[in-house]
């Protein structure tokens, strides 16, 4: 009988570390993945445990200001972080403009480039009132990155990017999304877009994903 009862319980442990396992699993998977969408651009190791989410506006001086400390992030913890980034068009046809080519260079494989080269020169044609001519200095930008226009012109034509920016902008309105950028680190926002709280929530999130 005793016998019994210890195989019993023994069965009914290992149900129990079983599920345990497959919820904590599913737990982090769950918060990594928390506000990730499969059209969102990835930066980084695609499997890593920890997740920045960015949401961003390629005009936006902020977001072209705080891009190399993130950048430094990931650099520091290759293996662990990853940068999935949102976008938030709140500067008009210039953001949209710049998503636009920014969705075309990921296709040829070139978004980080051509997101770096369009921060360095945000200058020459980011604003709100954007004119032809500073929609055009996007794609000379961008080609003088390497993009393909003919190739990029062409992407955009046969795929309507629009629908990438409608789900962004639902997010948005759901979270009550005001400014940029705006980070999540495993679904837990960044109340202060402060280095050493960053670092502190990013180095917070990898202990829970090792532990």
């Amino acid at each position: 009988m005793k016998k019994r009862l210890s195989a019993i319980f023994a069965i009914i442990g290992l149900v129990v570390a079983a599920y345990s396992l497959w919820f904590y699993s599913s737990s982090a998977d769950v918060n990594r993945n928390t506000y990730v969408e499969s059209h969102s651009p990835v930066i980084g190791n695609t499997s890593a445990p920890v997740t920045i989410v960015e949401f961003f506006d390629p005009a936006c001086e902020a977001c072209a200001a705080i891009s190399p400390f993130v950048k430094s992030i990931l650099a520091e913890n290759p293996q662990d972080v990853r940068l999935v980034l949102r976008y938030a068009p709140f500067h008009g046809a210039a953001s949209k403009e710049a998503i636009g080519v920014l969705e075309a260079a990921r296709e040829q494989r070139m978004f980080d480039r051509v997101l770096i080269a369009l921060f360095k020169e945000q200058s020459k044609w980011a604003s709100n009132t954007a004119s032809d001519s500073d929609l055009s200095k996007i794609w000379q930008i961008a080609v003088s990155a390497g993009l393909n226009e003919q190739r990029a012109r062409d992407y955009l034509t046969e795929n309507k990017f629009s629908n990438v920016i409608s789900r962004d902008l639902k997010q948005i309105e759901e979270l009550k999304i005001t400014r940029t950028p705006t980070f999540y680190v495993n679904g837990e926002k960044l109340e202060q877009l402060e280095p050493d709280q960053f670092k502190q929530l990013v180095n917070k999130k990898i202990r829970e994903a090792k532990s």
